[in-house]
């Protein structure tokens, strides 16, 4: 009700501007907020090729919002806009694994939502962008980006003693403070781009764990176990200040075996470059899902994911970036059924299991279910 009556006498933008600077001044103090690079750190970032005029720059040029709306409209639109079916009406399927008791021999991928995994490879046991609480958004933020009804069966305690984890970029549903900080005396090393390592030392994280990179920068944590940071197409920031740190995609080799993960981000030559660079990719997890016209440059629509995949020689994809938050408008189907299609009679599988069933590398033959086709909403 207050809400309403500031916009009425004051208008949409003008609230919308004093609840973000509120939010500044709470967060200014709030340690999940992180902290931005300096000093040493920040030297090395403004060495980086991919920066200039203050902020990391993407490899073509990039807008975060391609419709020439107003600013803050856009904002009001990506904040409390309510699209049809964003949310599933009633829970999606979802499956307990009990992670700490697979044989780590035993390589497999498990989808936790959204844009978290689990990964086993090589005896590798290796995390990837884990939020796992209710909510993709800043704790005095916590109206925004709440997870679909359910009972999430994921927490902390979950989770085993892990070799690597890597991080994308900063944002709020891929960097997650209370996550890290129970996990944080449980991770061996952590892989992430230029910059992201400063969250994690003020977070209380050895400086001696953290492998910042740039793009094409890799780190040889083990003889034969290597991470390599590759470009992606997006941005970063925590709050209003953004590019001040790197966004990546990986490859991951381990063993003679290629992982790449493609890191949030829209379609552009780094793909191609990727495939050439690395010849094959057996199992690619892609970003699939919280696309929309307004960002189309920063996030891939479902029929360039495929083109993605062609263009990195994926032998199989999971697509990820949905299932579990909307933060944009499109129904929360919209992603399977549309990748699903645009990938018949392609030279690669596609899988999408259920949140937490357990994908077999080293099986060519397994299948999913189109679970998302026995939801009410669809029938």
């Amino acid at each position: 009700m207050i809400l309403n009556i500031l916009k009425k006498h004051f208008g949409k933008g003008l609230v919308l501007i004093g609840m973000l600077y509120c939010i500044t001044i709470i967060l200014s103090a709030c340690s999940s907020y992180g902290k931005l690079p300096d000093g040493e750190r920040l030297k090395r970032i403004q060495e980086s090729p991919n920066y200039s005029n203050g902020e990391f720059q993407n490899q073509i040029p990039t807008s975060t919002l391609v419709e020439k709306r107003p600013f803050l409209k856009s904002m009001w639109n990506f904040l409390f806009r309510e699209g049809e079916l964003r949310k599933p009406s009633e829970p999606l399927p979802m499956v307990k694994t009990d992670l700490k008791a697979l044989d780590k021999n035993i390589n497999l991928a498990v989808w936790l939502g959204h844009s978290s995994y689990y990964v086993q490879v090589g005896g590798k046991r290796i995390l990837i962008d884990p939020v796992l609480k209710n909510s993709a958004a800043p704790a005095p933020f916590f109206f925004a980006n709440k997870a679909f009804k359910g009972n999430y069966p994921y927490s902390v305690k979950d989770i085993p003693d892990i070799d690597c984890l890597i991080i994308s970029h900063d944002h709020w549903d891929h960097l997650e403070y209370s996550t890290m900080i129970a996990l944080k005396n449980r991770i061996k090393a952590v892989v992430c781009p230029l910059g992201v390592g400063s969250h994690f030392e003020y977070w209380g994280f050895d400086p001696q764990i953290i492998h910042e990179g740039d793009w094409y920068d890799f780190f040889r944590l083990e003889p034969d176990f290597t991470v390599h940071v590759l470009p992606a197409r997006h941005f970063s920031g925590r709050l209003l200040k953004r590019r001040q740190t790197l966004w990546a995609g990986f490859m991951l080799e381990i063993q003679e075996r290629k992982v790449f993960y493609s890191g949030d981000g829209g379609y552009g030559p780094h793909f191609a470059e990727i495939g050439k660079n690395f010849g094959s990719v057996d199992f690619a997890i892609m970003e699939n899902g919280q696309y929309d016209p307004e960002w189309a440059t920063v996030h891939l629509m479902p029929e360039e994911v495929v083109q993605a995949a062609i263009d990195i020689n994926a032998k199989v994809i999971l697509p990820v970036h949905s299932g579990r938050f909307s933060i944009c408008y499109h129904p929360w189907y919209d992603p399977y059924i549309r990748i699903t299609s645009a990938s018949r009679n392609k030279n690669f599988r596609l899988l999408i299991p259920k949140i937490g069933e357990i994908i077999y590398l080293d099986d060519p033959n397994q299948t999913f279910e189109p679970w998302w086709q026995e939801h009410p909403e669809l029938n």
